[in-house]
């Protein structure tokens, strides 16, 4: 089962976490979407504007060792000067890069094409997947994380584009959105297609794991991109201060990185929770991998997303499979990971600081087992988990193939 995957958004030589929850997308679905329940050969094809400059119009990084084939392509930011040139010429250059992925994915697979195109992410990637169907009667597989499509994002996009992103929806041989609050978002547009699963990001539960033993969690901890329209982590900020009249030794360790970093920081320090030694109640652990995040997910007391929209948080599910109660928004997708009995956390309103206080503070003196770390735990495995994802992506391409 040969599977091209198209992702508008995945790591790559200037960020590394950029789209790395597509990245796990296609991880699980090549390692466990095949045939019960095995590999699949799949192949990614990534094309983005280059972060700095480039020799040539085009460049090129490769990666044949590892399970999924990836051949990364980038391209010059500017051309001719004029903005509405440069764009349809890089228009012309992603697409360039695209003709290029192709031709070396169908080489490595002994000049056949695929049986499956998944298109990660709108727009660029689901018009080329629906061209090919066109073209070649490649199906396509349409997977959608973006926050762009919930109510009061959308208008953004224009009427175009929007009747755009129903009608791919609806040409998709299988549409998985993340979370059931996007496939809602998406039928408002137009987006109805029969042949609908969601299928919810993925999470390396053996990377992400409660404490070996029981241990003394401290603390409060952040893991968000620092974007203030979307993650209002100074929300979080003035609410530590506001709790630590009440907790003195309240602390908050931020992992993440963005354009707002020097005014959280500087918000941080004015709130007198940003100081020069060791004891700082507040810690900006700047951009950490993956295992470090799943070590300080270990450590704490409870997770903290203070969002004013979401989809379905990878955050969150990281969370649960350590077995770290949340407090979070009860925005888009987020509740459907944090049941309404609290057995995994509690929801807020967003931008409600009072709320968040006082569910901090249930959090904070909350006794032994009020919330169900092995539930969590099973949930987890048995949703998110890397082979959990990966066989439903499975059986979305077994049935796509055996029409």
């Amino acid at each position: 089962m040969r599977i091209l995957h198209l992702p508008k958004w995945y790591p790559h030589r200037y960020d590394d976490q950029d789209g790395d929850f597509v990245a796990r997308h296609v991880a699980a679905s090549a390692a466990h979407g095949g045939p019960a329940g095995g590999p699949t050969r799949a192949a990614v094809v990534f094309a983005a504007v280059a972060r700095g400059p480039l020799t040539k119009l085009i460049e090129e990084d490769h990666d044949l060792s590892g399970p999924v084939p990836t051949w990364r392509y980038y391209y010059r930011a500017q051309l001719s000067g004029w903005g509405a040139l440069d764009r349809v010429l890089k228009l012309g250059l992603w697409l360039a890069c695209q003709r290029r992925g192709l031709r070396a994915a169908r080489a490595h697979w002994d000049g056949a094409g695929p049986d499956i195109v998944h298109a990660h992410v709108m727009f660029r990637p689901a018009v080329l997947a629906a061209w090919w169907r066109w073209r070649y009667g490649w199906p396509y597989v349409l997977t959608e994380n973006w926050t762009v499509f919930q109510p009061g994002n959308v208008e953004r996009l224009g009427r175009g584009r929007r009747w755009l992103a129903g009608w791919l929806v609806r040409r998709a041989a299988a549409w998985t959105p993340v979370s059931q609050d996007l496939r809602r978002a998406f039928s408002a547009l137009g987006g109805v297609n029969p042949r609908t699963v969601v299928i919810p990001n993925v999470v390396d539960t053996d990377l992400f794991r409660p404490p070996p033993a029981p241990a003394a969690r401290r603390g409060l901890l952040s893991v968000a991109a620092f974007n203030e329209a979307a993650k209002n982590l100074s929300g979080v900020l003035r609410v530590v201060a506001r709790l630590r009249a009440t907790h003195p030794d309240l602390s908050l360790r931020v992992a993440g990185y963005g354009p707002a970093e020097a005014s959280l920081r500087q918000l941080a320090r004015e709130l007198g929770l940003l100081t020069d030694g060791p004891d700082s109640p507040v810690v900006f652990l700047g951009k950490i991998p993956s295992a470090q995040v799943a070590v300080e997910m270990r450590r704490a007391v409870a997770l903290v997303l203070f969002s004013n929209y979401e989809n379905l948080p990878c955050v969150l599910i990281e969370a649960q499979a350590s077995g770290l109660p949340a407090v979070a928004t009860a925005v888009n997708g987020v509740p459907e990971l944090l049941p309404a009995d609290g057995a995994a956390g509690l929801l807020v309103p967003p931008r409600d600081e009072a709320a968040l206080a006082a569910a901090l503070t249930t959090v904070l003196t909350a006794p032994a087992g009020r919330f169900d770390a092995a539930a969590m735990r099973a949930r987890a495995l048995a949703e998110f988990s890397v082979p959990a994802v990966g066989r439903a992506f499975g059986a979305v391409y077994t049935r796509i193939l055996s029409r």
